[in-house]
C-alpha cells in the first residue's frame, strides 16, 4: 500500500502543453497525449477535401483503365480507398480493380497494404521503412525507362518523387484523390501560432508535411515566421511523425525529432522521453523541484501554477540562488504594468501553488531568490 501511495498519480507529460496540427486522427493523438497527462491545444492546420467529383481524378481513372500502367504506387490508405470508392460512384469500380489486378502495385506502408487487400488486390512490395524514398530507390534500381507509373497523390505534389521518375525516363500519371486546403476557420491556427511564439507550448506535433507547410505559411502571412522559427529552435519542441513530415521545417533550418516507427503511439512515447528531459530540475530548500510548462513537480507531486507564477519562477530559475530584483520580475510578468505590488501578489499565489513557501526567499529591499540547497550553491555560483 505504501508503494501505491508513493507512485505519482500523474502521467509523464503532466505539466506540459502540446500543440496538435493534425486534421486526421487528431482526436486519437489528443487522447494519447491527455492520457499521459498533457494539456492539448488542437488547431487543424489544414482540411482534407475529397475530390470524388473532380474531373482530374475521373480522367486519371479512365487513363489507368484504358492504358494500363506498368506500376501503381499507393501512398496512403485513405487515398487508395477514396480512389476505389470514387470509381465505384462513377460505375468504373470493377473495371479499375480488374486493371489493377494485372499491374505491379507498390504500397508505401502497412496501412496502405491493408487498403489494397481490402479491395481484393495484392501488393507486389512494401518498404519496411514506410518511406517514399525507399519506394523511389526500388523503382530506379529496377529501371523506369519507358515505363508508365501511376502515383496516387496525397494532397500535394510529392517532393522530388515524380521529378526523379521522369528524369529516369518514366511516364508518370498522377492520381489526385483528395486535396489539402486551408481550414475554413483560421482562428484556432492563429491561437496555436500565438501560443507557440509566446512559449505557451512545450511541443508542437506534426503528422503530415502539408500541415507543417500550412502552419509555416500562415506564420509568414502574419509576419510571425521569424518568431515561430526561433521558438521551435529553442523552447518549443517540434515533433514530427516521420522524416517526410519534417521536410518543410528542416528546409528552414528547424531541427526536429521523430520516432523510429512512423506512428502516433511512438510519437507520443518520444514526447514522454524528450519533454521531461528538457525540464529544469533544481534542489531547493531540501526539495527536488522540476519546472515544467504550466506546472511544477515538488518531490514528484504535481503542482499546477498560474501563468504569472510560472513567469516569475522561470525568471528566478535562470539564476538559481541569486537575488532577482522586483523590477526585473515585474518585466517578466505577462502585461506591461508598472506596479511592483503585482509582483508581490503573484509571488504570494506562486508560493501557495507550490505548497512549500520556503522554496522562495524574500530578500528585504532587494527582491527574491530560490532557496538553493547549500551543496548546489557552488555549482551555480559562477553563472
Amino acid at each position: 500500500m505504501d508503494d501505491e501511495q508513493q507512485r505519482p498519480d500523474h502521467g509523464p507529460l503532466a505539466g506540459f502543453t502540446v500543440g496538435v496540427t493534425a486534421a486526421r486522427r487528431a482526436d486519437e493523438l489528443g487522447a494519447l497525449l491527455q492520457r499521459r497527462g498533457a494539456a492539448v491545444l488542437h488547431a487543424p492546420a489544414l482540411r482534407i477535401v475529397p475530390v470524388a467529383d473532380d474531373s482530374e481524378l475521373l480522367a486519371a481513372t479512365k487513363e489507368v483503365i484504358d492504358h494500363a500502367p506498368d506500376v501503381v504506387v499507393a501512398t496512403t490508405a485513405i487515398g487508395f480507398r477514396g480512389w476505389i470508392e470514387a470509381a465505384d460512384g462513377w460505375g468504373l469500380g470493377e473495371e479499375l480493380l480488374a486493371r489493377l489486378r494485372g499491374v505491379e502495385v507498390l504500397a508505401r506502408g502497412p496501412k496502405v497494404k491493408g487498403a489494397i487487400r481490402a479491395a481484393g488486390l495484392t501488393e507486389e512490395w512494401s518498404p519496411a521503412s514506410e518511406s517514399m524514398a525507399e519506394v523511389l530507390d526500388r523503382l530506379l534500381e529496377e529501371g523506369v525507362e519507358g515505363r508508365r507509373v501511376a502515383v496516387q497523390l496525397h494532397g500535394e505534389p510529392l517532393p522530388g518523387f515524380v521529378e526523379a521518375l521522369r528524369v529516369g525516363g518514366a511516364e508518370v500519371l498522377g492520381v489526385p484523390v483528395y486535396r489539402w486546403m486551408p481550414p475554413e476557420d483560421i482562428g484556432p491556427v492563429d491561437r496555436l501560432l500565438d501560443a507557440a511564439v509566446s512559449r505557451g507550448l512545450d511541443a508542437l506535433t506534426f503528422t503530415s508535411a502539408p500541415a507543417a507547410a500550412s502552419l509555416l505559411s500562415r506564420a509568414e502571412v502574419r509576419g510571425l515566421q521569424p518568431e515561430l522559427l526561433a521558438a521551435l529552435n529553442h523552447d518549443v519542441l517540434p515533433a514530427c511523425v516521420g522524416p517526410v513530415t519534417a521536410l518543410p521545417l528542416q528546409s528552414l533550418g528547424v531541427d526536429t525529432v521523430s520516432p523510429e516507427r512512423f506512428r502516433l503511439g511512438p510519437l507520443v512515447q518520444l514526447l514522454c522521453q524528450e519533454l521531461p528531459g528538457r525540464a529544469r530540475a533544481l534542489p531547493i530548500a531540501g526539495h527536488r523541484v522540476e519546472i515544467r510548462g504550466h506546472a511544477v513537480l515538488v518531490d514528484g507531486a504535481l503542482r499546477p501554477v498560474p501563468p504569472a507564477g510560472m513567469s516569475l519562477l522561470r525568471a528566478l530559475s535562470r539564476r538559481p540562488g541569486w537575488v532577482v530584483a522586483r523590477a526585473e520580475l515585474l518585466r517578466a510578468l505577462p502585461g506591461t504594468g508598472r506596479d511592483e505590488h503585482a509582483v508581490e501578489t503573484a509571488m504570494a499565489r506562486l508560493r501557495t501553488a507550490l505548497g512549500a513557501p520556503k522554496l522562495i526567499q524574500t530578500v528585504v529591499k532587494r527582491g527574491y531568490r530560490l532557496a538553493l540547497d547549500p551543496a548546489a550553491d557552488a555549482k551555480y555560483a559562477d553563472r
